[in-house]
């Protein structure tokens, strides 16, 4: 269900930013603003970030194989990354070029009226592809905070959407007052200065994106209530095991790695323990389905801590 939430929100950012470009890029081949090239090419560089996040979404779903025994999930982490990257180099870096050559060569502008319409039209359209993001963000972030559910998120493609389309929306509204601003004004480098403006909310939404995706794709734990329920699960499973040590890794934004050192009391039976094991592992997976995989090792406290 959140894989296919999260396909939902990529796929209408993706039709809404191919449309929404190739009527900035036709605005600004008409007008020559410095502005609205610069937000086509930002609107270009969303598109093809999204068909990254799509592709990265059909790798991470792949079954494991003896290559990658563990699965291919965490490959979202590094299409998402890569999407930061791009934002920054492609996005961010023509913008400011875009914006200094204007600053240093003004022309004036034609028919900027033709900017206002499309950059209206293309507002309306970043707003309806933000909704659909947030509304999906929302009911992922249950009572969490905004910002808090931002920084323990595990699925990157959600807030990567959301942190575009808002970056387009105030890129849409810098790029309006620029134009607007070097009109009334009469003075032609302000579209260049409302470029460098743009291509600096690009080069922030891609910092900002790269921090939130490096955690994930170093390999971070499970969500602070999730590592306790499971801690809680061991705990309280049975009198004859003494939880040792947790570790979780999440592999992907449904896929849990779950390992456990147990101390098993004195005068077990290897059937007991495996009995414990199997049953410990059985209600690991039904209260976190989102666990794939469980390793327990029994060993004693001692030898744990001493190795």
């Amino acid at each position: 269900m959140a894989a296919a939430g999260s396909k939902h929100v990529v796929i209408a950012a993706l039709l809404g930013n191919s449309l929404i470009a190739v009527t900035k890029f036709a605005a600004a081949a008409y007008t020559g603003s410095s502005a609205m090239l610069s937000e086509g090419i930002h609107s270009l560089v969303d598109t093809c970030n999204q068909g990254l996040l799509l592709y990265g979404m059909k790798r991470a779903s792949r079954p494991a194989d003896d290559n990658y025994p563990f699965g291919y999930t965490r490959e979202i982490y590094f299409w998402a990354f890569v999407v930061a990257v791009m934002i920054f180099g492609v996005g961010a870096g023509a913008a400011v070029y875009e914006g200094v050559d204007k600053l240093r060569n003004p022309a004036p502008m034609e028919n900027a009226y033709i900017n206002y319409i499309v950059l209206g039209a293309a507002f309306v359209f970043e707003a309806a592809a933000w909704w659909v993001a947030f509304r999906e963000f929302k009911r992922r972030k249950g009572s969490l905070g905004y910002f808090e559910a931002v920084r323990k998120s595990k699925d990157p493609t959600v807030f990567t959407v959301l942190f575009e389309d808002t970056a387009a929306m105030l890129g849409i509204i810098v790029a309006f007052v620029g134009i607007w601003l070097g009109q009334v004004t009469g003075a032609a480098w302000m579209d260049g200065a409302a470029s460098v403006v743009i291509g600096v909310i690009l080069a922030v939404t891609a910092a900002l994106l790269a921090y939130e995706c490096k955690g994930l794709l170093v390999g971070e734990s499970a969500a602070k209530p999730v590592v306790e329920s499971l801690r809680a699960l061991a705990r309280d499973h049975s009198d004859d095991a003494t939880v040792n040590e947790l570790l979780t890794m999440q592999l992907g934004p449904e896929d849990v790695l779950v390992t456990m050192s147990l101390d098993f009391a004195s005068g077990l039976s290897a059937d007991d323990v495996e009995r414990l094991v199997s049953e410990l592992e059985s209600k690991i997976k039904t209260a976190h389905p989102e666990v794939t995989r469980v390793f327990i090792e029994a060993q004693s406290f001692a030898a744990h801590f001493r190795l």
